[in-house]
């Protein structure tokens, strides 16, 4: 019996491995293909193999870090996210399936040969998706993260999409682009002291593109503030925000006289994009 990653040894079978696991069965699967450079179905048609001594090492050195909690993603450097594989690292967000409902927003309201501008693109995750879905937009992503920016223009590279890259904080560095059709943004949205920052995943993740040190407001509050001037009229900003930021971010909205003001709930129900016209 498997009663902890030191007890995987060179010997153990593939089957095994994965009757005697000491991690979520899905889990185990993601690390073992990982671990052993294997598709999942080669799990299945290979189960009586043999592990030798160094990959009986990997596996179990996988392992022990899942069970300290680093996520999945970080410990395979990938997820995928709007069916592309996306890099990630400890210097962005893990992509999330919520977030494709901002991707779907976009895309539902992004005219031909539109221009759509990513605020704080992390990973690259939002650009990359809907350049890669509509080869006719321009898109631009921004992100204060140099490191970010690496990865964001990494995963466009390997996802084929063209996207204009900049290093800004927010809209410092927008002087003299064209205005935007649509804004996208997914940006920090967790209250400072938020007891989800030291648990789960969370903990691995880059503290800045989590939470604005602050009310959980004040990156939307800047992006809410300065959208129109870099909108064409009538153009679209939509936002993602936490759980329970919808109204106030539809407040922000209405305050600064954005119209056709609305929120969108995602797959749990739960008001996850709000977002506005501009007059």
């Amino acid at each position: 019996m498997i009663s902890d990653p030191g007890s995987i040894a060179a010997g153990v079978t593939i089957g095994a491995l994965q009757v005697q696991s000491l991690l979520d069965p899905l889990d185990n699967r993601v690390l073992l293909c990982h671990a052993l450079g294997l598709s999942r179905v080669s799990l299945i048609t290979q189960s009586e193999r043999e592990l030798d001594a160094e990959q009986a090492a990997r596996f179990a050195a996988l392992v022990q870090r899942r069970l300290a909690g680093e996520p999945i993603a970080y410990i395979v450097g990938q997820r995928e996210f709007f069916g592309l594989p996306f890099e990630v690292n400890g210097a962005v967000l893990i992509p999330r399936p919520d977030t494709e409902l901002l991707v779907e927003l976009a895309l539902d309201r992004l005219p031909p040969q539109g221009r759509l501008l990513d605020m704080g693109t992390g990973s690259g995750a939002i650009a990359v998706a809907l350049a890669h879905t509509r080869r006719d937009a321009a898109v631009t992503a921004l992100d204060v993260s140099p490191e970010a920016l690496a990865v964001a223009r990494r995963n466009a590279a390997v996802n084929s999409a063209q996207v204009n890259f900049l290093h800004s904080d927010w809209y410092a560095a927008l002087q003299g682009q064209p205005p935007f059709d649509i804004i996208v943004s997914n940006p920090p949205y967790i209250a400072s002291g938020d007891r989800h920052l030291s648990e789960g995943d969370l903990r691995y993740e880059p503290t800045g593109a989590l939470t604005d040190h602050a009310d959980g407001l004040s990156a939307l509050r800047i992006i809410v503030a300065g959208a129109a001037a870099h909108l064409k009229p009538q153009g679209w900003l939509l936002m993602e925000h936490g759980y329970d930021q919808a109204a106030a971010v539809r407040q922000l909205l209405t305050e600064q006289a954005y119209t056709e003001v609305q929120s969108w709930t995602d797959l749990a129900g739960i008001e996850r994009v709000t977002g506005a016209r501009a007059h």
